[in-house]
C-alpha cells in the first residue's frame, strides 16, 4: 500500500526507476547528457574557436594543449567535436520532430480513415523499398547541399517509418470500447483522434522517436563523408571525417575522435530506446 500511494504520489519517479532499472540504459542517458550539454554549452566549454587555424600545429598528435591533436589546417578537433555536435544533433532533432509530426499525422489518418489507408500505405511501402541513403542522396541532390536541405530529406526518409508504426497502434485502438463508444455519441473524427487514439499511442512514437534520432545522425554524417550533406565549412561530426579522411594513415586521430563521437551519440540513443520500450511494453516490463 505504501509503494503504490508513493507511486501515484510522484509518477515521474517512477518513471525514472523503471527505465534505469537497466545500468546500461543509465549509463547511456549520462552519456547522450554529457553530449548535449557539451553541445548546448559550446563557446563556454570548448577551448579554442573551431575555425581557428594555427598553421604550425598542423596535424598535432593529442597533447596537453591540444587533448584530441590537431587537423589538417592546426584547428583544434576537440573545439571541432563539441561544436560540431551542435549542428549534427540539431539536425538529428529537427528530423525527428519533423518526420514524426508528418508521419504521426498520416499514420492515425491510415489507421482510422479506411478510404486512405491504402494509398497512404502503398506511396510508405514504395518509399521504403528503397535504402535510406540512396533516397535521400536522391533528395539531396536535388534540394542542394544545405542543412535544412538534409534534415528535409531525411525527414522525408524516416516518415514512413512512423507512419507504418503509428497505423498499427491506431488499427488496435480504435477497435477498442471507449473509441467505439465515442463514435456512436457522436464525437468528432478530429477529436476521437486526438483525445482518444493519439494519447494511446504515445508510447511507440516516443520510442520511435529515439531510434530515428540515431538515424538520423549516422545518416548526416554518412551524406557529409560522401559529399552531399552540409557544406563543408559547416563543422559536423560528419564533415570532420570527410575532410580528415585523407590523412588518417598518418594522423588517425583526426578521423577517430568525430567517429567516436558519432559512435556514443546513435548508442546512447539505441539503447534509450530499448530501455523505453522494455519499459513501456507490457509484455517486456514483466521481465524487467
Amino acid at each position: 500500500m505504501e509503494a503504490a500511494s508513493m507511486a501515484q504520489a510522484n509518477p515521474a519517479r517512477l518513471f525514472f526507476k523503471r527505465l534505469f532499472r537497466r545500468k546500461l540504459v543509465l549509463v547511456a542517458t549520462i552519456v547522450l547528457g554529457v553530449i548535449v550539454l557539451a553541445a548546448l554549452l559550446a563557446p563556454w566549454v570548448a577551448p579554442f574557436k573551431p575555425d581557428a587555424m594555427r598553421m604550425a600545429r598542423r596535424l598535432k598528435p593529442p597533447s596537453d594543449i591540444n587533448w584530441l591533436g590537431t587537423d589538417e589546417f592546426g584547428r583544434d578537433i576537440l573545439s571541432r567535436i563539441i561544436f560540431g555536435g551542435r549542428a549534427s544533433l540539431g539536425i538529428g532533432a529537427a528530423v525527428v520532430v519533423l518526420s514524426m509530426s508528418v508521419g504521426t499525422v498520416f499514420g492515425l489518418l491510415a489507421g482510422y480513415v479506411k478510404g486512405l489507408d491504402a494509398l497512404i500505405m502503398r506511396l510508405a511501402d514504395a518509399m521504403m523499398a528503397l535504402p535510406d541513403i540512396l533516397l535521400a542522396i536522391f533528395l539531396v541532390a536535388i534540394l542542394g547541399p544545405s542543412a535544412g536541405n538534409v534534415v528535409l530529406a531525411l525527414s522525408i526518409v524516416y516518415a514512413p517509418r512512423v507512419v507504418r508504426v503509428v497505423r498499427a497502434s491506431t488499427l488496435v485502438v480504435s477497435e477498442l470500447p471507449f473509441v467505439e463508444a465515442a463514435r456512436a455519441l457522436g464525437v468528432s473524427t478530429f477529436r476521437i483522434l486526438r483525445v482518444h487514439i493519439l494519447l494511446n499511442v504515445a508510447s511507440p512514437i516516443l520510442v520511435q522517436a529515439t531510434f530515428i534520432f540515431a538515424y538520423a545522425v549516422l545518416a548526416e554524417a554518412g551524406l557529409s563523408f560522401l559529399g552531399a550533406g552540409v557544406p563543408p565549412e559547416v563543422p559536423t561530426w560528419g564533415t570532420m571525417i570527410a575532410s580528415g579522411q585523407q590523412y588518417a594513415d598518418d594522423a588517425f586521430w583526426v578521423v577517430l575522435f568525430p567517429g567516436l563521437a558519432i559512435v556514443l551519440a546513435a548508442l546512447s540513443l539505441q539503447l534509450i530506446g530499448d530501455g523505453l520500450r522494455d519499459m513501456l511494453d507490457p509484455k517486456l516490463r514483466k521481465a524487467l
